[in-house]
């Protein structure tokens, strides 16, 4: 009788963990795959995740409730912070107080050491949809641009010939990657049903030329070709074997 209880309890157990982790996997397949940006200093995103202790801290310090933990509903991984610009976009406050309040240095504290740390932030990168922004129909839009606490810097306004109306010019927003420091102000502003403007993290737009590609006009990157040979260097061998294969004959 003994043993007979302990089965059932046994399988009960076993049933519950079998209930509970797939209702768990249900949620985590419909979790929110959307983009989505972390907190100011914390643009290496393995390091950030390596020194999060999912405290919350950051969440609390935030003035403008940008900042939320991610659920089991959610892309980022679970109790980590992020915010979504389209609902509430970052304010840059001055102080930088959800960096100020980290505990582990998981959100990088040298930019509290720099005078205008704040401006420095790389928390992504805004990019325009030309096929969806107004402004590139001809219609008159400055939403982005004047929304952007980095005016004519991180955002600026490109005027352009009007060729259908050979009237109005196009006053198009073009970003500068250089000082964008993705806030998402601009992306909030946007006026269109979904956001023409929307800011993506940086990974997911930068590119990498590669370090043998160089700028003749940036003296740094002259100074890569002090030590480089100009002489062109050919593998003869190697053209021989080419030449000498099997499947060329």
């Amino acid at each position: 009788m003994k043993d007979r209880r302990e089965f059932f309890v046994k399988s009960f157990k076993g049933l519950c963990l079998c209930a509970g982790g797939g209702f768990l996997a249900t949620l985590a397949l419909k979790a929110d795959e959307g983009v989505f940006l972390r907190p100011p200093g914390a643009e290496d995103e393995e390091r950030f995740l390596s020194k999060c202790i999912r405290c919350g801290l950051c969440v609390k310090a935030c003035p403008y409730d940008t900042l939320k933990l991610a659920s089991l509903l959610d892309a980022p991984q679970n109790g980590t912070p992020f915010f979504k610009p389209r609902e509430i976009p970052c304010y840059l406050c001055e102080d930088i107080p959800c960096i100020k309040d980290c505990p582990t240095d998981a959100l990088d504290k040298n930019y509290l050491k720099k005078e205008n740390g704040v401006k420095e932030l790389k928390m992504g990168i805004a990019i325009v949809d030309s096929a969806s922004c107004v402004a590139h129909w001809g219609i008159q839009c400055d939403a982005c641009y004047r929304a952007c606490p980095l005016i004519d810097k991180a955002l600026k306004i490109e005027t352009k010939r009007n060729g259908r109306t050979a009237k109005h010019a196009f006053l198009l927003p073009v970003v500068d990657h250089e000082y964008c420091v993705g806030c998402g102000l601009c992306e909030k502003a946007c006026i269109t049903e979904e956001a023409a403007i929307r800011v993506l993290p940086r990974a997911y737009v930068l590119g990498k030329a590669g370090a043998h590609y160089v700028k003749g006009w940036d003296k740094q990157d002259e100074d890569k070709l002090k030590n480089s040979s100009t002489q062109r260097k050919l593998d003869n061998e190697k053209a021989k074997d080419y030449l000498n294969a099997e499947d060329l004959l």
